[in-house]
């Protein structure tokens, strides 16, 4: 018997090893898969930008406190501004793809769970891309302003004094020659004062125009958003609302377990009393049937009393 067993064994263990190892086995849910790789991919894009952003601040306070001009802070500037406007235009168009994906399940009349995962993981990434975005946008605008003061510093140096809308009209013209204009280059610290308005008018320029090519994009992300901020509002009333369900729930569940365990000791105290009339009764009753003279001077009246019951 034990070689027969034996054998039995040694051939299942050869049909095992005949049959191939590379099964394809379907996995449900590997849309949602993909779709998750999708969101982290674009997360880090954002946060990428994100980081860029802090870099230009950085590059920006170099550039505004070197007493020269430093070409290789400007490019350096310029990488990363280009690297962003490259990398938000990825992200304007994979959340572009994730909306339109979404817009034709909602006309097939498809609801499901996974739908409205999409669409919150959506408004999230949108939202949140929106804001990064808003930095750098700030962060540009400071800047100019930042370029603005200085060159209206070096003006009244110069001897030229402006005012904020005559700066504004001198940069709307484009032509650093109407900074320069009557003042006369004597000195050296003359040349290098020009030369320094110059630069930061050049510098406002690019600034000018990379605000102007983010700014279609940034509109319409930002009404995107704009446009979803009711259905995160609710989504987040009602996932508040339902944790205060759970912990009222919860205490409920709390306050129930202790007066049900109340209940058990009090109902077990009625127990414990009624088992010792009981006892005390038949033993009384014992006594009278042995000692029929104790009939005169004792009367054992039982009443056992239960909760809710009433003595007659």
């Amino acid at each position: 018997m034990t070689k027969d067993r034996l054998a039995a064994l040694q051939a299942a263990q050869s049909d095992d090893e005949d049959m191939p190892e590379d099964v394809a086995v379907p996995v449900e849910g590997s849309f949602m898969e993909d779709f998750f790789k999708e969101v982290e991919e674009i997360r880090m894009m954002i946060d990428k930008i994100q980081a860029n952003v802090e870099e230009v601040k950085k590059k920006h306070s170099a550039i505004l406190s070197a007493p020269q001009s430093d070409e290789k802070t400007k490019q350096e500037l310029e990488d990363l501004m280009a690297d962003i406007k490259k990398t938000a235009n990825r992200v304007r168009g994979k959340l572009k793809g994730i909306e339109q994906n979404i817009e034709q399940e909602e006309q097939q009349s498809k609801s499901n769970a996974d739908l409205r995962i999409r669409k919150t993981q959506h408004s999230a990434l949108s939202r949140k891309f929106v804001e990064v975005m808003t930095e750098y946008n700030r962060t540009q605008t400071d800047y100019r302003e930042r370029c603005k003061g200085r060159i209206q510093r070096q003006l009244e140096i110069t001897g030229r004094a402006t005012t904020n809308e005559e700066l504004e009209e001198m940069l709307e013209q484009g032509n650093s020659a109407v900074f320069t204009q009557g003042i006369i280059m004597e000195t050296q610290q003359a040349k290098q004062t020009l030369a320094d308005i110059e630069a930061r008018h050049a510098d406002i320029i690019k600034l000018e125009n990379s605000i102007r090519e983010l700014h279609d994009m940034f509109m319409d992300m930002a009404m995107l958003v704009e446009s979803q901020g009711e259905m995160i509002d609710r989504i987040e009333y009602h996932v508040e609302h339902a944790m205060d369900y759970v912990q009222t729930a919860t205490q409920d569940t709390k306050k129930a377990l202790k007066y049900q365990s109340k209940a058990r000791r009090v109902s077990k105290t009625y127990d414990i009393i009624t088992n010792f009339v009981c006892f005390f009764s038949f033993f009384f009753l014992f006594l009278l049937s042995t000692i029929p003279s104790l009939w005169v001077f004792v009367v054992p009246v039982c009443f056992i009393v239960r909760p809710g019951n009433e003595i007659v």
